[in-house]
């Protein structure tokens, strides 16, 4: 998910009934964003994705 839709984002999941489910969050845009650019946000998610998993 990037930053310019966290809150739409947001209200999916409450609608949902998932109101803690997490994502990960990353830089917007990603359209225009270059190779190294989109390695450093992938990196991010990453590392987001692995918190949600160990629970740091």
């Amino acid at each position: 998910m990037t930053d310019r839709f966290v809150s739409a984002a947001d209200g999916m999941r409450r609608a949902l009934g998932m109101p803690d489910y997490p994502f990960a969050v990353i830089e917007h845009p990603i359209s225009s964003a270059s190779r190294r650019e989109l390695e450093q946000r992938a990196e991010a998610a990453l590392e987001q994705g692995l918190r949600f998993i160990v629970r740091e």
